[in-house]
């Protein structure tokens, strides 16, 4: 069944709470879903597809018995620029945020060219990339010019590891922008072989940084996910990446154990679609355009963000809406904070489409963001740019002084620098 419905809001805060919060439990997966294939404990899934993917793991089996893309070396591969191995000399790590970049065009150069200057002058160690990494429909192979055209080049000078997700526009096929051939990620991650910046070593991932000093728990853990299967605008064909398949099913697994065993100070989970979002395209749950059974509205990421992250998260990091948002932390979402960051060589239609409580946010400019964590805060620098001057300019700062787990409310804004 197919209907069409007009972009729509999601609840606001008041009517959410007079409904008793997500009530979406009910509606989850459950665990003794027949799964043919279950993997052992720590073991991922995912057939790497395509022909030109040597090097990396490739499986001719049957539906249900699939591995999941992990990248592999190869001979001759360059020495990647490493993670960063203790906080800076404040005590800090600082990382680089960016969303929604892959065109190539003058844009991207511009926001490159302008995030390069603050790396430089705030000890950038890491960088983030929130998905849409390839424009329109993701790259044909694992070793397609437009990695280098739409990334490799812009980011020159950036010289450090980049967190890679898969957005919509990563995983489609004939329709851009869609999410509906996920297979199409497997290509983004073997690319990680070859590569001296990109960093995705499966499509979803955690990462740690060490405290320093000697002290045995991370000061910080980075949860990379692939949320298209759960928000494409199509509906999945392939069994294995149904919003219900053995893919998500594991993926959930995966990100709930891992976000039990965390040991870090401060939790960030990296997804394309964002949980709240005041842009264009809405919230998990009420996505904008046609509502295909369980597709398009993104209600089982709903699901999958107020089950497994709020709460556990200090924050969730987006791209998709090519905006800049720092929203404010809730009773809804149990103190995680929702970061929209997709402006990196897009932007917005200039206003606002929902109300969900913001610290800042703009919907007109091209930019970028930069967290940085020491063992004392977490602080989120917004940086709009203009892109003919290719100059940045520090809008707004967020710092938060507590972890989510702490259980203690986290610190309010700032203010505009």
């Amino acid at each position: 069944m197919c209907e069409l419905i007009p972009p729509r809001a999601d609840l606001t805060e008041d009517q959410w709470l007079r409904t008793a919060g997500p009530g979406l439990a009910d509606a989850a997966v459950p665990d003794d879903t027949p799964d043919a294939a279950a993997p052992a404990p720590g073991v991922h899934r995912r057939t790497l597809l395509g022909g030109a993917m040597a090097g990396a793991a490739l499986a001719a089996l049957p539906f249900g018995a699939q591995q999941r893309a992990v990248a592999a070396g190869r001979a001759g591969t360059p020495d990647r620029f490493p993670l960063p191995s203790a906080p800076g000399p404040s005590g800090e790590y600082a990382v680089l945020i960016t969303g929604d970049a892959g065109t190539g065009k003058a844009e991207q150069y511009a926001v490159a060219a302008a995030a390069k200057e603050v790396c430089r002058a705030e000890g950038v160690g890491l960088a983030v990339g929130l998905g849409d990494n390839i424009y329109e429909n993701g790259p044909e192979s694992d070793h397609d010019s437009e990695f280098d055209e739409k990334f490799e080049r812009p980011n020159t000078g950036i010289d450090v590891p980049w967190l890679m997700v898969l957005g919509n526009h990563d995983c489609s096929g004939l329709v851009p922008g869609s999410g509906g051939d996920p297979s199409r990620g497997d290509r983004e991650v073997a690319y990680a072989a070859t590569s001296r910046r990109w960093y995705m070593p499966s499509r979803y991932y955690n990462v740690t940084l060490p405290a320093g000093d000697g002290r045995p728990e991370p000061l910080i853990e980075f949860f990379a996910l692939d949320t298209n299967p759960v928000a494409s605008s199509v509906v999945q064909l392939d069994p294995h990446y149904r919003w219900n398949g053995p893919y998500m099913r594991e993926q959930r697994r995966w990100l709930d154990t891992a976000l039990r065993a965390s040991r870090a100070r401060w939790k960030v989970v990296l997804g394309h679609h964002p949980y709240l979002n005041n842009g264009k395209h809405g919230s998990a749950g009420s996505y904008d355009g046609f509502v295909i059974g369980h597709y398009t509205s993104g209600i089982h990421l709903k699901e999958l963000y107020e089950e497994v992250v709020c709460g556990r998260a200090d924050v969730i990091m987006s791209g998709h809406d090519h905006t800049l948002q720092i929203l404010e932390p809730t009773d809804r979402t149990r103190g995680t904070r929702q970061l929209v960051c997709g402006a990196a060589s897009k932007t917005g239609d200039g206003r606002a489409h929902f109300t969900h409580p913001a610290a800042w946010q703009d919907f007109t400019r091209h930019g970028f963001m930069l967290l940085k964590v020491s063992a004392d805060a977490m602080t989120i620098d917004a940086y709009t740019v203009d892109v003919a001057t290719k100059k940045a300019r520090l809008a707004h700062r967020t710092r938060t002084t507590r972890p989510v787990t702490a259980g203690v409310p986290i610190g309010a804004p700032a203010g505009a620098s």
